[in-house]
């Protein structure tokens, strides 16, 4: 296992509390460039967890989850679910989630930073929509994503 398959980058500074604050947002039917409040069954307690997602929707209409801080919780917890809910205000849609394989992950992570570089883009260490193959190939095992169904 390389550093690559356990990436996580932890809330730092103000981050928890913009996170709570931006966590009302969903809850109170605001979408803000496309979020969610993703709800998912804990891997261990069973209990819903919830955390804010940008919903991320390709010219197919194929719809994605990115997580650009790495092998989070909420990851973790959806691979072993395999399912869950996106909600905004009253609205629930329940999913599943199929993970995407690392070598198909370049179109999907060059439109995710397209989309939302201007938010989560020091997430990424650098690396911009502008990015090689070759540079978003080589960062894909650290940013899981998942194909909502």
């Amino acid at each position: 296992m390389n550093a690559a398959d356990t990436r996580y980058l932890s809330p730092t500074g103000f981050d928890p509390i913009f996170n709570k604050l931006a966590n009302w947002l969903p809850r109170l039917g605001i979408s803000v460039a496309g979020s969610r409040l993703l709800a998912v069954r804990g891997r261990k307690s069973g209990e819903w967890r919830t955390t804010m997602v940008n919903l991320l929707v390709d010219a197919d209409g194929g719809r994605y989850l990115v997580a650009p801080r790495g092998h989070t919780q909420w990851v973790r917890n959806l691979r072993v679910a395999g399912s869950g809910e996106l909600r905004l205000g009253r609205r629930t849609e329940a999913f599943t989630a199929v993970e995407v394989a690392d070598a198909d992950k370049i179109p999907v992570l060059r439109l995710y930073l397209q989309k939302w570089g201007w938010e989560v883009g020091r997430f990424f260490e650098g690396v911009t929509k502008d990015a090689s193959d070759a540079e978003l190939t080589a960062i894909a095992p650290g940013f899981p994503v998942f194909r909502i169904e």
